[in-house]
């Protein structure tokens, strides 16, 4: 009898039975020409859920006659992850047999955990693929990224999880209405894995041949929410939620909030915007609220889903009701427009660093006062104000 999930039933054994991501796995793809070449760098792997990321790095090794370790950057330990390092040398030096390390959701590893894996990639003792959903750029360390080759996966197409759902309904012996087919693949938001889940929760609550939209709507627990990670309905909807807090309006947020929660939106993305709110919008009328945002984001990325909805509600209400300053913020623009029109002027001889006798035989740092009146600008700027202290917060 099996008992693996039908997602892992289902999971394609060769690159002819893998769906989408033509631009990586096509004849002229970037993963087939590193695979013939036999000399696959480190990759992170970057896109949304359900697009195959982890089917490609169990491929790739498959293709490689590679060894596969996948570790799960939630539960993974330091100590685990030395460990299968000892074993990938050993593998290599007694078999000649690479050793693919394959990190899911690598970017909840912190710092540390990151620089562990520094000088093993290095040396090529693991070929690391990591997985992420969220931008490389902000959540691996720069080091890292800079040994690895970033791979971006874009979300399913209509056409493909069409192929997955047909797929799918062969395994289960089931067929589908067409509103069902429909509902199905708007509410799986380009994510394979939960399309077939919800086939598979669907046919084991119903023993009739054809699947209707309430059986799938019921398989999903809860009616459809037209939000597409990607698409139009994502950014209207964190729009609105930021357009609320910054009207002081809570309960506009809250109920936007709680349209992001409800449709599976990416808690971290949601934090990050509110990190974000707190200096743009909240300002210097309040500063505690860049705290309290931070550590929203820390408790959205050490407890997760379900529970750190009640942590993001919190920052939400005191985001919204704090008191709005924008003056840092308006600052920063209009001296960025200065930096980017006149370059980089001459700085003020007196309030430049001094470290050799000959910069101060130069006059640099001569006459410098801590506390004066006199501008510290460029002379073309002197008088220019950036931050203007005169307004008062609402």
């Amino acid at each position: 009898m099996q008992f693996a999930p039908l997602a892992e039933q289902l999971r394609p054994k060769s690159f002819p039975e893998f769906i989408g991501q033509p631009h990586l796995v096509g004849q002229q793809g970037i993963i087939t020409k590193l695979i013939a070449s036999q000399n696959l760098p480190s990759l992170i792997f970057w896109g949304p859920p359900g697009s195959g990321k982890t089917t490609l790095a169990h491929l790739i090794a498959q293709k490689l006659d590679a060894e596969f370790i996948a570790l799960s950057a939630v539960t993974a330990k330091l100590e685990e992850v030395r460990r299968v390092v000892k074993e990938a040398a050993e593998r290599q030096k007694v078999y000649v047999r690479k050793t693919i390390l394959f990190i899911d959701e690598i970017h909840r590893f912190n710092k540390a955990q990151q620089d562990a894996f520094l000088p093993h990639v290095e040396k090529g003792t693991v070929i690391l693929i990591g997985a992420t959903t969220e931008n490389p750029s902000f959540e691996v360390i720069g080091p890292l990224l800079s040994r690895c080759r970033v791979l971006v996966l874009n979300e399913l197409s209509t056409e493909e999880l069409d192929e997955i759902i047909n797929r799918t309904l062969v395994a289960i012996k089931r067929t589908l209405t067409i509103e069902a087919r429909e509902f199905l693949r708007d509410a799986a938001n380009g994510d394979a894995r939960k399309l077939i889940t919800t086939l598979e929760v669907a046919e084991s609550i119903n023993k009739k041949k054809t699947l209707t939209l309430a059986d799938i709507e019921q398989a999903f627990q809860r009616k459809h929410l037209l939000y597409d990670t990607g698409g139009e309905e994502h950014y209207n909807t964190i729009s609105a939620f930021i357009k609320s807090m910054r009207a002081s309006q809570p309960d506009a947020a809250l109920y936007y909030l709680a349209r992001m929660v409800a449709a599976g939106e990416d808690p971290l993305f949601i934090a990050r915007r509110m990190v974000v709110f707190a200096s743009e919008d909240v300002g210097m009328a309040q500063p505690t609220a860049l705290v309290v945002a931070n550590e929203v984001f820390r408790a959205c990325e050490t407890i997760g889903y379900p529970e750190c909805a009640i942590n993001l509600a919190h920052g939400v209400v005191y985001l919204a009701t704090a008191k709005k300053d924008r003056r840092a913020y308006d600052g920063l623009r209009t001296a960025q427009k200065d930096v980017n029109e006149y370059g980089n002027l001459p700085i003020p001889l007196h309030i430049r660093n001094a470290p050799t006798k000959l910069m101060k035989n130069l006059g640099y740092g001569k006459g410098y006062e801590a506390y004066t009146e006199e501008s510290f600008l460029p002379e073309k700027l002197k008088g220019k104000k950036y931050y203007i202290q005169t307004n008062e917060p609402r």
